[in-house]
């Protein structure tokens, strides 16, 4: 059996080191795979206790907005371009609804590979779109949605000499199961309950294949319910057939047409959960939730798997994982809009005391 994380020496002379140096041995790298890391990874665990208090269980908070890029797409990128990077690659490129481009961006040019991304026309939060362009990538504006510009960069490296790193490329799935690795590390077995949003699904699927590889390999005893959340208007799975115009405020869950669509079935069937759909209004809800109860800032598609903890509940005294799949200020806009902007005062103590109702 391979050392569990406390059995690993810590301290200041043992920093983090990514997570491809931190789980080697349950990844598809050698010796001779250049690792491309911004050390992502090692993400909080966060015990929410109003959350916990609210659905009657011990529920925590797995922050991925905490890695380098600030959502979970880093675990699988750092794969995706050291892979890329040992077969001799130049160039990448991924369609997406904005933290993939984020990402692909930011390890391609830690990588010193030219990087093109493919977003929808109008559906991406800013703040992902100024992470890709000033990373130097390529992005172009697709008249369609997220499907149309995916079914684009699949037939890509038929006409040119790229790799495709969404995540129908399999190193990227290979990464992000390390999430489920740093849990079981955490709390010393798996969770009752895993709930997590789905849009592309391929975090799912990752994720169960992570909780099944770690069980088999003794660290261990037992597997999570996989509970996947989509947004309504963006819900094939749910539906049963592909949105052809998927809608909702959560625009990182905004696909139709999920590439991992049998990898979330499989992963919901086989642990005992579901796969399940949510409102916008419950996202909305579960995201102000958090950030004013929990100190915790995500954006609207993470709020998903919280949303949906909230509607569903679990059996009494549950230990819960929920993962919170980006960080709030990848859309900003959003989060403005759920507030009101205070307006000015004069620069003086009484207009201030007055404004504070003091």
């Amino acid at each position: 059996m391979s050392e569990t994380r406390s059995d690993r020496p810590s301290g200041p002379l043992r920093p983090w080191r990514g997570l491809i140096e931190e789980y080697r041995e349950f990844l598809p790298v050698t010796d001779a795979t250049p690792v491309v890391t911004l050390h992502e990874g090692g993400t909080p665990l966060l015990f929410a206790p109003r959350l916990s208090e609210r659905v009657g269980a011990e529920v925590f908070l797995k922050l991925e907005g905490a890695n380098p890029t600030g959502s979970f797409k880093d675990r699988g990128m750092t794969v995706a371009i050291s892979k890329a990077a040992e077969e001799g690659a130049q160039a990448v490129v991924c369609a997406s609804t904005g933290n993939t481009s984020a990402s692909a961006a930011a390890y391609a040019a830690r990588a010193g590979m030219a990087c093109a991304v493919l977003i929808p026309e109008g559906h991406i939060a800013l703040g992902k779109l100024a992470q890709a362009l000033v990373h130097g990538a390529r992005v172009l504006q697709v008249r369609g949605n997220f499907d149309v510009a995916l079914e684009i960069v699949r037939d890509l490296p038929n006409r040119a000499p790229v790799v495709v790193v969404n995540s129908i490329n399999p190193h990227r799935i290979a990464g992000q199961m390390t999430g489920a690795f740093e849990i079981v590390d955490v709390l010393g077995d798996a969770p009752d309950v895993h709930c997590i949003p789905v849009g592309n699904a391929g975090n799912i699927t990752a994720y169960w294949r992570g909780y099944l590889e770690y069980k088999a390999a003794g660290h261990s005893t037992r597997l999570p319910r996989m509970m996947g959340f989509q947004a309504e208007g963006a819900a094939p799975i749910v539906n049963g057939a592909p949105v052809e115009s998927p809608e909702t405020i959560a625009t990182a869950i905004r696909i139709g047409n999920p590439a991992s669509w049998f990898g979330a079935t499989a992963a919901a069937s086989e642990s005992g959960g579901g796969i399940h759909a949510v409102s916008d209004e419950e996202i909305l809800s579960a995201y102000r939730f958090l950030a004013s109860e929990e100190s915790v800032f995500c954006e609207a598609a993470s709020a998903a798997s919280v949303a949906g903890l909230i509607k569903l509940g679990v059996p009494e005294s549950s230990r819960v994982v929920c993962v919170l799949t980006g960080h709030g200020l990848k859309d900003p806009d959003l989060a403005i809009s759920q507030l009101t902007v205070p307006p000015a005062v004069d620069a003086e103590m009484g207009a201030v005391l007055a404004a504070l109702g003091l």
